[in-house]
């Protein structure tokens, strides 16, 4: 677990804590070190679940699959992230989400009844481990309203153009890379991907943005508003 002490102390989760207080907190909350390829599943919908997760490297997608095989992108995990701790943290709940490694990762799983007892010594690291926990929490709440902003969009072309207009205030540039490939952008937005791939060529003829894979760059002098 030394090797990504880095990346721990500069998360929000861990915020705040020396390096002896992050391996001392770990042991406290049962910390433990998996290892999922490529394809493989952390957490299966329909299971139940005690540990939470963060990925320490590798990315992970998490996806709710209805009967039908129809997909849609929740999130997408990357190192620092967190998954999980909102069913681990309601005894009994079951899982409606998936969470599987887009490639080879590590992660890091964390006994939540224990994250959320405070241990016999009352120590101080474990009383701030919470408070940043529910700091987590706070910030995945405001993640899944911009996403429940931007399918709340009538059609394809407003999901679009709500999507890439929070990403370039979020990022603070016009010229911006998504976490997402084309197949996965059409999850998360839940539209067609051929439909979304019409209206990127669109928006693209209009001169409202460029785009070559993962990449963006947005054209708002460009824009009619009447057309948006």
């Amino acid at each position: 677990m030394e090797k990504y002490l880095f990346l721990l102390r500069n998360t929000a989760f861990f915020s705040g804590m020396t390096d002896a207080e992050i391996l001392s907190v770990l042991h406290c909350v049962e910390g433990r070190l998996v290892h999922r390829e490529a394809g493989e599943y952390i957490f299966r919908a329909g299971e139940a679940a005690s540990e939470c997760g963060m990925v320490l490297s590798g990315c992970l997608l998490i996806t709710q699959t209805d009967l039908w095989g129809r997909r849609n992108i929740m999130s997408k995990c990357l190192p620092g992230d967190f998954f999980g701790e909102p069913y681990a943290a309601t005894p009994g709940s079951v899982l409606n989400i998936s969470v599987s490694a887009v490639e080879d990762s590590d992660i890091l799983m964390l006994n939540v009844e224990r994250l959320l007892t405070t241990c016999p010594t009352a120590c101080e690291h474990h009383s701030r481990l919470i408070r940043n926990l529910v700091s987590v929490m706070a910030g995945k709440v405001l993640k899944f309203n911009d996403k429940i902003t931007h399918m709340s969009r009538r059609t394809t072309r407003e999901k679009l153009l709500s999507y890439l207009s929070a990403e370039s205030v979020r990022q603070g540039k016009l010229s911006f890379d998504i976490p997402y490939d084309r197949q996965q952008l059409a999850d998360y937005l839940c539209v067609e991907r051929s439909a979304m791939s019409s209206e990127l060529s669109k928006l693209k003829k209009e001169g409202l943005l460029e785009t070559k894979g993962s990449h963006f760059v947005i054209k708002p002098e460009a824009a009619d508003l009447s057309t948006l």
